[in-house]
């Protein structure tokens, strides 16, 4: 497994290694000691997996008060995915990373805890998978504007599907003030 860091204090971009053949490929999508051996060292406790349609955003999801770890991979169609710097403190408050994950490059994002989250859909069809290193809490489910311009992510769009609950989500200057 190739991982590389990126500008993002923990977030890493992981390249399983592929085996191809004629009979199509095999690689390894999780093993717990190579992942604690790039740092990943938390234990996972769920996984989610979901399906979207092309021009889906879905995010700049996180949460408040049990900040969930994500180790994130599309596993059919392909994503433009999000990691945003939410801790005001931090040198990289609000920098992103993005990478385009997808059912053919493989590749997986770690997202930390600490971090928003999100993606849009490329294809025509994307399913998603990621395991988490806390519980799912609606109460504690917070989120950012996809468009927040003090971030300014490059969206490969203007007008995204979002869900009603995204289309209200609060600018990063109105939620760490």
């Amino acid at each position: 497994m190739k991982v590389n860091r990126t500008k993002l204090d923990g977030v890493l971009v992981l390249q399983p290694t592929i085996y191809n053949d004629e009979r199509g490929f095999f690689f390894e999508s999780f093993n717990k000691d190579k992942y604690v051996e790039a740092g990943i060292k938390f234990d996972f406790v769920q996984d989610n997996h979901s399906r979207s349609s092309k021009g889906v955003l879905r995010g700049l999801h996180f949460q408040v008060n049990q900040p969930q770890g994500k180790l994130v991979r599309c596993t059919s169609g392909k994503v433009l995915d999000v990691v945003v710097d939410i801790n005001p403190d931090s040198e990289t408050f609000c920098d992103y990373v993005s990478v385009e994950l997808s059912s053919k490059n493989c590749k997986q994002l770690w997202v930390p805890p600490g971090y928003a989250h999100g993606f849009y859909v490329l294809s025509e069809i994307a399913d998603f998978c990621y395991k988490c290193t806390t519980y799912y809490d609606p109460e504690d489910n917070s989120g950012i504007m996809w468009n927040d311009p003090k971030i300014g992510i490059n969206w490969p769009t203007n007008n995204p599907i979002l869900s009603d609950k995204d289309k209200n989500n609060l600018l990063i200057q109105d939620m760490f003030k």
